[in-house]
């Protein structure tokens, strides 16, 4: 995607409700593509992680009560610090 031109991107870590919504989990996938991410090009301060489920809609449009532990997302931007907390 980056060597396409893609300069944003946003990565959502899926199917965390089969992870029985593990901080951990999600965390250990944050730190794993992050490196594939530097690789590619790419500046991992520059990406939004979200957890989410999909099949149960959590963070997607609302914020999830199953994982009370996500304060939300942040990115670097030209602009500043953009901050969020779900998906969409």
């Amino acid at each position: 995607a980056f060597t396409l031109g893609v300069r944003q991107l946003i990565v959502a870590v899926n199917k965390m409700d089969t992870t029985k919504w593990s901080e951990d989990r999600f965390n250990e996938i944050v730190k794993e593509t992050s490196g594939f991410i530097k690789k590619v090009g790419y500046n991992p301060k520059t990406i939004s992680f979200v957890p989410i489920s999909g099949w149960h809609g959590d963070n997607m449009l609302e914020e999830s009560t199953n994982m009370p532990w996500f304060k939300g997302w942040t990115k670097e931007t030209k602009g500043g610090v953009v901050k969020g907390k779900t998906l969409l």
